[in-house]
């Protein structure tokens, strides 16, 4: 099941992250790496990064079990309901923006230098106007999630992308057209994007069919504040940790959060079309066995479905891990080494993603172990586990400056420890559900053989494209080959 559920939803998320991908390629070809960069990343990213942290996940973990317990007119009367409240506290976003931008400049890009604080607070003026765009499609995203549209979920992410790769290359193409004010044609380009995707949506939303109404049961009354409270802290904090450790890279200079960005973003797409996935597919299967009546097979039933979540994630995660570590020199040059970007800086790319890279392990935990704390009403934990990981991550930040160790390497290196303590952290917490069904031999072999083709193949240090992206495809094949030999688990899992 596992195998053969979620192809459309991975396709299109598939194409909607591979042209993410081509929109920083050609942003770091169109403005290279610096202070310019570092401003044009703060203002095409901060609308969507905001609405991440205060709306999207929870909007997903608040409203679609709320809708499947309510009529359609129901539904839309919660749907018209809480887009007032998202437009009002876009609205008040902005204008909190506009009102300080010196004091969001110096949070989010701190190593920006006095020559760019007036570009950089101009900037905040487009991602003002695009930030209320921003939650109202997070809602209507939702919507879509609800009707199982996936088609205009991930289309959605396209049309945004596609606008924005446009005029990026059309900048790389012509910067003597865009005179000193390229700044202005990105936001443009940004507040149209997200006008284009709202259009999209509302199409999308038109086209969708009305849903049954749930039978033998009254309405479920709107959430409380609670809810919202405890929804928000578990959708949001796993998106400050990279954020934040993208402004503590920041800090060591203009170019550093571009550089940080790039990486993160290397690392990032296998953890979104593997491990993420994974954990999505295998959440209904996870909350259905938790959600059974106690009866013969029951806990059985629960540590199968659990079981075969961790190894699947953790497997597919080992191997990205190692293909990453074995072509980060190729796959930079690839992506970033033509256009305006320096060699030294593709370099440095290459060597943050190398060890960022091994933070995809203790997500794949984390990822599953989520979807099992969703299932049994227990995300407190995780809330505390990340605010841990955010407390260690500052901590260690502070401590590197003090010892002089503030690169963006460094904070690399803090984010995998900081996401591993807190992995271990809930596995401790939860111990009675959760560490009787890790199969602990089939995950350590997997991991062993990451680390040691992964490590064999960085060695090697391979910077031709096709021949690192070959060496990185073998890699990554050893540790498969190795798992489903190795991993009865893997093998049942994708039986499914």
């Amino acid at each position: 099941m596992l195998l053969r559920a979620g192809l459309v939803s991975f396709a299109l998320l598939l194409a909607s992250r591979l042209l993410g991908l081509l929109r920083e390629s050609v942003q770091a070809a169109a403005l290279g790496v610096g202070g310019l960069a570092d401003v044009a990343i703060l203002m095409l990213t901060l609308p969507d990064l905001v609405t991440g942290l205060l709306a999207s996940g929870a909007l997903a973990y608040v409203l679609l079990p709320l809708w499947a317990r309510q009529a359609p007119a129901s539904q839309a009367r919660t749907q018209r309901q809480v887009a007032r409240w998202l437009l009002l506290l876009g609205v008040t976003l902005a204008l909190v923006l506009l009102a300080v931008p010196q004091l969001v400049v110096r949070a989010l890009a701190p190593g920006l230098g006095p020559g760019l604080q007036s570009s950089a607070q101009q900037s905040l003026v487009w991602a003002a106007l695009a930030l209320p765009l921003a939650l109202l499609a997070a809602l209507w995203t939702t919507r879509l999630q609800h009707g199982r549209d996936f088609t205009g979920m991930y289309g959605a992410n396209l049309v945004v992308n596609g606008v924005v790769v446009v005029a990026l290359w059309w900048l790389a193409l012509h910067a003597a057209d865009a005179g000193r004010h390229p700044l202005a044609l990105l936001g443009g380009s940004l507040v149209g994007a997200m006008l284009l995707r709202l259009a999209w949506l509302a199409f999308r939303l038109r086209r969708m069919p009305t849903a049954e109404a749930p039978t033998g049961q009254p309405d479920a009354p709107f959430p409380t504040a609670t809810v919202w409270a405890w929804a928000l802290a578990s959708a949001g904090l796993p998106l400050a940790l990279p954020l934040l450790a993208r402004s503590l890279a920041s800090g060591q200079g203009e170019g550093a959060l571009t550089t940080f960005n790039y990486a993160w973003k290397l690392v990032e797409l296998p953890l979104v079309l593997a491990v993420q996935l994974v954990a999505t597919l295998a959440f209904p299967g996870i909350a259905r066995a938790f959600a059974a009546a106690p009866a013969a097979g029951t806990h059985t039933a629960r540590r199968d479905a659990m079981r075969q979540a961790f190894v699947l994630a953790w497997v597919l995660a080992c191997a990205a891990a190692a293909a990453l570590a074995a072509m980060a020199p190729a796959l930079a040059r690839l992506l970033f080494g033509w256009g305006r970007m320096p060699p030294e800086a593709v370099a440095q790319i290459a060597d943050w993603v190398r060890i960022g890279t091994w933070s995809l392990l203790p997500q794949a935990m984390l990822a599953v172990l989520l979807t099992v704390l969703a299932s049994t009403g227990r995300l407190r934990q995780a809330v505390l586990a990340y605010a841990l990981a955010l407390l260690l991550l500052a901590v260690g930040a502070a401590l590197g400056v003090r010892w002089g160790l503030s690169g963006g390497g460094y904070i690399m290196g803090l984010v995998n420890a900081a996401l591993a303590v807190a992995a271990l952290l809930l596995v401790f917490t939860e111990r009675d559900t959760i560490y009787k069904a890790l199969p602990l031999r089939e995950l350590l072999l997997p991991a062993l053989a990451a680390i040691g083709l992964g490590t064999l193949g960085a060695g090697w240090a391979i910077e031709t494209r096709w021949a690192g992206l070959l060496l990185a495809l073998l890699v990554a094949a050893g540790v498969l080959v190795l798992a489903w030999g190795t991993c009865p688990g893997l093998r049942k899992a994708l039986r499914r």
